[in-house]
């Protein structure tokens, strides 16, 4: 079985911003994301993107003003992020997202973590882990976005493939085996060439975390005022650390 980092290296990294529709599409949406919470710069107008992929929500915020420090762990789409930065200001770490203490030198006022990313972690005690360590070195009033797939429902039968995108020259498609705690996701790639057709393939496993149980860790950290919302099975989590909460 492949680890998060082998699988978008040897599969995903090549495709990852084909199959989410391309920059344009995805920065519209994160710009309209971040219009809808309100997220605009404030205090320290420092923020951490931990998993930034090619920088879907690097980039956005890097316009609204924030000093951007942007952590993944996949060099390819981290060189991606940089290439299309209009504005030169995101700053770029190749590292595990729980490591993003060692890369910062002031409080943050936001942390993201989007995509999914929360659950490529391996186990719950790592989400733990990150939500503990998000609440202690977030700036007071400073607040943590997360969006995942609500992956606690598991999809039956043929529902289980899904046809994820294609065009003339490249076929992805997924198909999902569920675990009791976490989703064996496989991944198929017919990229065509020259010399005919070629296939990508590999699979990992992603956590089986409802919204609920984020919710309770969020609340369990010290987090306030955490909202939830969830639309076509994506949750999106906004908690903040109010004035009336400690952390190191």
């Amino acid at each position: 079985m492949a680890t998060v980092e082998t699988h978008y290296k040897d599969v995903l990294s090549d495709v990852y911003s084909w199959m989410l529709g391309g920059f344009d599409l995805q920065l519209a949406r994160n710009r309209s994301f971040f219009e809808k919470l309100r997220i605009r710069p404030d205090i320290s107008r420092n923020a951490i993107d931990l998993g930034a992929g090619c920088g879907f929500q690097s980039i956005p915020l890097a316009e609204l003003g924030y000093s951007v420090t942007a952590i993944d762990l996949d060099e390819q789409l981290l060189q991606e992020l940089k290439a299309n930065d209009p504005t030169a200001t995101v700053k770029v770490i190749r590292d595990d997202m729980l490591a993003f203490a060692d890369h910062i030198t002031a409080a943050p006022e936001l942390v993201v973590c989007m995509t999914d990313t929360l659950l490529h972690l391996e186990t719950a005690a790592r989400v733990r882990q990150l939500i503990d360590e998000v609440f202690a070195h977030l700036e007071v009033c400073g607040q943590f976005v997360l969006t995942f797939r609500d992956l606690s429902r598991p999809l039956e039968n043929l529902d289980r493939f899904i046809p994820v995108k294609q065009d003339d020259d490249t076929v992805f498609t997924c198909f999902l085996e569920y675990e009791p705690n976490f989703v064996k996701v496989h991944d198929l790639v017919y990229i065509r060439s020259d010399a005919g057709w070629k296939l990508n393939k590999s699979f990992y496993r992603k956590l089986r975390l409802s919204p609920d149980w984020v919710r309770n860790q969020l609340v369990a950290a010290g987090f306030s005022d955490v909202r939830v919302d969830i639309e076509q099975g994506l949750a999106s989590i906004v908690a903040a650390k109010s004035t009336g909460t400690d952390g190191d």
